[in-house]
């Protein structure tokens, strides 16, 4: 699956599900589906086809909006090992309060070594692998753990979704 990041987001980068859903498939994709209209795209390929795919669906991205789309690739077992590592659900954090900023490469562990775990309190935030699980008492558009942040910080890029979505794409992903 595809996680784009800045799609129809503030009313910037507008794009329908059924025309992102198209530059997928013209991609190489097969059986494309989306969730909701914020840049989540599932679908199937050979393993050894999803990286030609997705440069190929955010060139398409790029023509069509005239911009650069970060693309974050997940595969289902990938996604369902997300779905049980949560630090946060497993210390019994409200579910409504967790997100998940999906990265597209692994950090440095001295880059997360060197993020500041204070910098949003009462936010908190862990870094596992490729993803970094956030509980956002306050919600995601008060908290200074923005992408940005991360993306400068760990020399990656990221996309965040909340935990309803992340368990909606498992869902869909795995029918």
């Amino acid at each position: 699956m595809a996680l784009l990041r800045g799609i129809n987001v503030g009313g910037r980068h507008r794009i329908t599900m059924a025309e992102l859903a198209r530059i997928f498939t013209e991609a190489g994709a097969a059986r494309v589906e989306t969730l909701i209209q914020s840049g989540n795209v599932v679908f199937e390929a050979a393993p050894r086809a999803v990286p030609e795919l997705v440069e190929a669906a955010a060139a398409g991205l790029r023509q069509r909006l005239g911009t650069e789309i970060p693309v974050v690739v997940r595969s289902v077992a990938e996604l369902a090992a997300v779905t049980r590592k949560n630090p946060f659900l497993l210390r019994g954090e409200d579910p409504e309060r967790l997100h998940v900023a999906f990265l597209r490469e692994k950090p440095a562990p001295a880059a997360v070594a060197a993020l500041d775990p204070g910098r949003s309190k009462p936010d908190a935030f862990v870094v596992q692998g490729r993803e970094i699980y956030l509980c956002l008492p306050h919600g995601v558009a008060r908290t200074r753990l923005t992408n940005d942040w991360f993306d400068r910080s760990l020399d990656t890029k990221s996309t965040l979704r909340n935990w309803r979505t992340t368990l909606s794409l498992l869902e869909l992903a795995s029918r």
